[in-house]
């Protein structure tokens, strides 16, 4: 088994200011995602390419609340208060071919989710909180064809994803569990965080 990036995650204090935030840093157009249903949340997209792409997610006011925290830890009250300054890149996911045969206690449970005609199996944590604070990836398995390979290219690329953590040798092997092949940078820090380099028609942008 061999892992790959699947997308980038971007979160907001709503969609709006999210895709404009953006799009105003890249000078490229988003694309419309949908919503998740069992989350309570929806997104827009951004091709990083024909096998990755970059997602903007908040919570959908006119969804009703979910009967369990929303991923990626969007209902706490600190991820609230870290999105006070701006949209943040909190996370990334990992594209697996399967989901057996791995442990999954770093990542998560794996439910089966959709939104449209998207299928898919995504792990979340039971508190639906971030994944070692974001550096560890959550893992998809795809059962209908990813967005990437519908999304317009507007030229973005990840030239590299820089992840800083606490015990950056327990993050470098959970990576090398997965097989995990990409453009990853990971690094000590005080506390786990994510940046990414993208290449754009324009120059490089670090979010």
């Amino acid at each position: 088994m061999t892992a790959h990036l699947d997308h980038l995650v971007v979160a907001a204090r709503t969609l709006p200011e999210g895709r404009a935030w953006l799009e105003g840093r890249l000078n490229v157009p988003t694309q419309p995602g949908g919503e998740h249903e069992r989350f309570g949340t929806h997104n827009v997209l951004l091709s990083l390419g024909p096998t990755a792409y970059l997602e903007v997610i908040a919570v959908n006011p006119q969804a009703p609340a979910p009967r369990r925290p929303r991923w990626f830890g969007l209902d706490t009250p600190e991820m609230q208060e870290r999105l006070e300054d701006g949209p943040l890149l909190i996370h990334w996911v990992a594209r697996v071919p399967d989901l057996g045969g791995l442990d999954l206690a770093p990542f998560g449970e794996p439910l089966d989710l959709s939104r449209g005609e998207n299928r898919w199996m995504l792990t979340v944590p039971g508190d639906s909180s971030l994944p070692g604070g974001g550096v560890r990836p959550s893992l998809i398995r795809w059962h209908t064809p990813p967005p990437p390979t519908r999304l317009p290219d507007v030229g973005v690329r990840l030239l590299t994803l820089r992840l800083g953590a606490p015990d950056p040798d327990g993050l470098r092997a959970v990576l090398n569990t997965l097989n995990f092949v990409g453009e990853v940078e990971v690094y000590e820090a005080p506390q786990p965080e994510l940046l990414a380099i993208l290449e754009t028609p324009e120059g490089p942008v670090t979010l």
